[in-house]
C-alpha cells in the first residue's frame, strides 16, 4: 500500500493520510466480531458526520481526513470463529467447545474456522471500499501491510492461496473481507503470534480432503507462528505495535490512537443483541430438511461442502458452503433450481451443466455434479426404505412413470403427491 490520489499518478485505494488506532484484549467471541463491524458506520456512502471520524469531522479537530480505522486485539482465551458460508456444526465439535469453555462465533467476512485468544493477533481495518478492485486485489493489498509488520521481524511471508499469508509455504496468517450494503469495507486478519495446537485440534473439525490439499499429513507441518519463526514465545501484545506501524507505513498514514466512541460502543451492544449473539446468525442457514449428508470438493476459493437433504427420491434442498472468501451468486441460483429434482446423477449433471456455477468456482461441472450426487447418494442411504444411487444413475424407486417423459415433467412428478404420482 502506497500514498494515492490525484498527485501522485497511483490508484486511489481509498485510504487517507489519518488512522485510528484502536488497541484492546480479552474480547469475546460475539462482542468483539460486534464491535468490528460497529466501526464501519462513518464509512458507508450515506455517512455524514458519523460519530465525529469521518473526512468531514476528523477526530483531532484538524482539517485533515482520518478515512480508515484500525483495530489490534486479542480474544479471551479462548474463541472459535468460523467464517461467514461455513457451517458451524460441521466445523467445530460444539460439545467439545462447551467442554473447554471456548466461545463460539460467526464472523461476516469469509475463510475458515479459526481459534482465538491471547496468542493470536486480530486485526480489523474498517474504511471506505474503493471501487474497482477485486476482493483478492484488497486482499493482497492490507495483507502486505500485515507482512511488512512480520518483515520488521525478520519473517518472510507471501500473500499466496486464496486468503493466507504464508512463510516457507506454511500459514501464520489469514486474512478475510466484508463489503456492507452501504459502500463500507471490513478487512479482517487473524495472526498466529502462537498456536495450542491440541487445544485447536480439540475444537475444529478438520476435514482430511482439506489437509491433503495441502499435501500434508499432519495440522502442525501446514502451519506456524511468529514464535517458532523466532524461536521463542512470542504473544499478540509483543508484535501488536510493530504491526500498527508497519500498516501504517504501508499506507502512508499518521495513526491517532483512540478509543471507540460511545455511539460506537451503542451499535456493537446493538449487534451483539440482535445479530452476532442470535441464535439464527450463529447456526447460519438452515440445514436441508429431510434425511441429510454432505460431500466436499476442493476449489480455487476454498473447500466447498455440499448439503443435501432428501425425501423419498427427490433432492429437498441443496445447500452450499465452505471456508470462501466470497460465496458465488451462481451458486444460490443452482441450489433453487437443483430443489425437488430427482436425485439421480444424469438428472443433477444436466442441471450443473446448463448452469455456469461451475464456472465460477472454477472447476469442471463433472466434478461439481458429482459431488452433489455423492452426497445425495449418503443422504438417501440414511433416509429409511431407500438404497444407495448406482453408478449408471438409476431410480432408488422403480417407477416408470417418473423415468418417463422430459426432466421438467420427470421433476413435476417427483414433487406431486405419492397418490397423483402413482396414477401418472
Amino acid at each position: 500500500m502506497t500514498p494515492s490520489g490525484p498527485d501522485t499518478g497511483r490508484e486511489d485505494t481509498g485510504i487517507g493520510p489519518r488512522w485510528r488506532v484502536l488497541c484492546d484484549d480479552g474480547a469475546g467471541a460475539v462482542d468483539g466480531l460486534a464491535l468490528d463491524e460497529a466501526l464501519l458506520a462513518p464509512y458507508g456512502r450515506e455517512a455524514n458526520g458519523v460519530d465525529g471520524v469521518d473526512a468531514a469531522h476528523p477526530t483531532d479537530g484538524s482539517h485533515q481526513p482520518v478515512t480508515a480505522t484500525v483495530r489490534l486485539y486479542t480474544y479471551a482465551p479462548h474463541c472459535a470463529l468460523v467464517g461467514h458460508y461455513q457451517s458451524l456444526e460441521s466445523e467445530l465439535d460444539l460439545a467439545a467447545c462447551a467442554a473447554a469453555g471456548v466461545g463460539v462465533g460467526r464472523r461476516p467476512t469469509g475463510g475458515g474456522a479459526i481459534i482465538m485468544g491471547p496468542d493470536q493477533l486480530g486485526v480489523a481495518i474498517a474504511t471506505r471500499a474503493p471501487a474497482g478492485a477485486s476482493p483478492r486485489t484488497l486482499l493482497a493489498r492490507y495483507g502486505g501491510g500485515l507482512a511488512d509488520g512480520l518483515a520488521g521481524l525478520g519473517i518472510d511471508a507471501r500473500f499466496a492461496g486464496k486468503n493466507d499469508l504464508v512463510v516457507g509455504g506454511r500459514k501464520i496468517a489469514g486474512l478475510g473481507l466484508y463489503l456492507d450494503p452501504h459502500g463500507a469495507l471490513l478487512f479482517h486478519a487473524s495472526l498466529l503470534c502462537d498456536l495450542d495446537v491440541a487445544l485447536m485440534l480439540s475444537v475444529l473439525s478438520i476435514p482430511g480432503a482439506k489437509l491433503a490439499g495441502h499435501g500434508v499429513s499432519r495440522v502442525q507441518e501446514r502451519i506456524t507462528t511468529v514464535s517458532e519463526q523466532l524461536g521463542r514465545h512470542v504473544s499478540a501484545a509483543d508484535v501488536r505495535g510493530r504491526v500498527a506501524d508497519a500498516l501504517l507505513a504501508a499506507a502512508g498514514a499518521e495513526g491517532l490512537a483512540s478509543v471507540p466512541t460511545a455511539a460506537e460502543q451503542h451499535r456493537a451492544a446493538t449487534l451483539t443483541e440482535q445479530r452476532y449473539g442470535a441464535p439464527a446468525w450463529l447456526s447460519g442457514r438452515p440445514q436441508p430438511p429431510g434425511a441429510r449428508a454432505s460431500a466436499m470438493l476442493a476449489t480455487p476459493g476454498g473447500l466447498l461442502r455440499v448439503y443435501v437433504g432428501v425425501q423419498r427420491d427427490a433432492l429437498s434442498a441443496v445447500l452450499f458452503a465452505g471456508d470462501l472468501s466470497v460465496m458465488a451468486p451462481a451458486l444460490l441460483g443452482l441450489e433453487t433450481r437443483l430443489r425437488w429434482c430427482r436425485a439421480d446423477p444424469d438428472r443433477i449433471a444436466e442441471i450443473v451443466n446448463a448452469d455456469g456455477a461451475a464456472a465460477e468456482l472454477g472447476v469442471a461441472p463433472q466434478a461439481l455434479a458429482e459431488t452433489i450426487s455423492a452426497a445425495a447418494a449418503r443422504a438417501l442411504a440414511r433416509a429409511g426404505g431407500a438404497s444407495p444411487m448406482r453408478p449408471a444413475g438409476s431410480c432408488y424407486f422403480p417407477e416408470p412413470a417418473a423415468t418417463s417423459g422430459s426432466p421438467a415433467e420427470r421433476d413435476r412428478r417427483v414433487r406431486a403427491p405419492l397418490s397423483e404420482r402413482s396414477a401418472a
